[in-house]
C-alpha cells in the first residue's frame, strides 16, 4: 500500500488569507489536496464570517477537493488554566493552546460556537484539530458529544466514531526559533523515512513559514520527495474514512 500524504494548512483566517492562498497554490501545482484548518472566531483581526471573499474562496477549494476542518474557536489560551498547563502552552504552543486546560462544558461551548459558524457559512466540518495539537480529556469528550468524526494530535489521528487511532507523527516547522535550520533538516529526513516505510505522512504548513525561503524549500522538497515515491495525497477526512473501511 502506498503511503498516505496529508498536508494541512493551519491558522486559516482573514488575517492570514494571503498566506493561505500562497500555500494552496503550491499544493495545487502538485495535485495535493489541503486540509484547511479554519479559525472561525476572532483571531488577530475580524472573524471569518466578515470576510466574504475568503469564505467564497474556501467554498471553491472544497469543490475542488480540499477539506475545511475546525481549528479551535479563537486560537488563544483560555484564562484560568493551571500553572503547569500555562507553561506547556507557552513552550509548546506559543500561547495558542486554547483547549489544553478546559473542562468538557467549556470545550463544548467553544467547539459548538465554531462549528455553527462554519455550518452557517455552508461548510460541513467533520474534523477538529486543537490549536497546538493540545487538548484536554474534556475536549475529546466534547468532540464526541458534538458529533465530530475525528481529531488530531502531535502523534496520531483519532477516529472518534470508532474509537480507533492512526499512529502518525506530524512534521511542522517552528519559524523564528534558534533551531530553525536543524528543524528543517529533521523534517526532510523524517518525512523521507516515513514515506519509505509506507506509513502515513502528515505535514503541517503555517503562515509564518512563508517568511523563510529555507523552510518553504524544505517543505515543498518533502512533498515532492513523497510524491516521487508514490505517496497518495489525501485529506484527513479521506484518511480516516479509508482506515475505517479497511477495518
Amino acid at each position: 500500500m502506498n503511503a498516505p500524504l496529508v498536508v494541512s494548512i493551519h491558522d486559516v483566517a482573514p488575517s492570514t488569507a494571503d498566506a493561505t492562498r500562497t500555500w494552496s497554490r503550491h499544493l495545487s501545482a502538485r495535485g495535493v489536496p489541503a486540509t484547511l484548518l479554519v479559525i472561525p472566531g476572532p483571531w488577530e483581526g475580524p472573524p471569518l464570517r466578515t470576510d466574504a471573499d475568503l469564505v467564497a474562496w474556501l467554498r471553491e477549494r472544497v469543490a475542488l477537493g480540499d477539506e475545511v476542518a475546525q481549528h479551535g474557536w479563537t486560537h488563544r489560551r483560555v484564562p484560568g488554566t493551571a500553572r503547569w498547563r500555562r507553561g506547556v502552552n507557552a513552550l509548546a504552543a506559543r500561547g495558542c493552546a486554547e483547549f489544553v486546560g478546559v473542562d468538557c462544558p467549556e470545550a463544548t461551548r467553544r467547539v459548538t460556537w465554531g462549528r455553527q459558524v462554519l455550518r452557517d457559512l455552508g461548510f460541513d466540518p467533520v474534523g477538529f484539530t486543537p490549536p497546538g495539537w493540545l487538548a484536554s480529556s474534556g475536549t475529546t469528550a466534547a468532540l464526541r458529544d458534538v458529533g465530530y468524526r475525528y481529531t488530531t494530535s502531535h502523534t496520531k489521528v483519532t477516529d472518534l466514531h470508532h474509537d480507533a487511532t492512526i499512529q502518525a507523527m506530524v512534521f511542522s516547522h517552528r519559524p523564528g526559533a534558534a533551531s530553525e535550520t536543524i528543524a528543517a533538516a529533521v523534517l526532510a529526513a523524517g518525512a523521507r523515512r516515513v514515506v519509505r516505510a509506507r506509513r502515513p505522512l502528515r505535514l503541517a504548513l503555517h503562515p509564518a513559514d512563508l517568511a523563510s525561503p529555507a523552510l518553504v524549500r524544505a517543505t515543498l522538497g518533502a512533498i515532492d520527495d513523497a510524491l516521487d515515491h508514490d505517496a497518495t495525497p489525501c485529506t484527513y477526512r479521506s484518511l480516516v474514512g479509508a482506515a475505517a473501511r479497511r477495518r
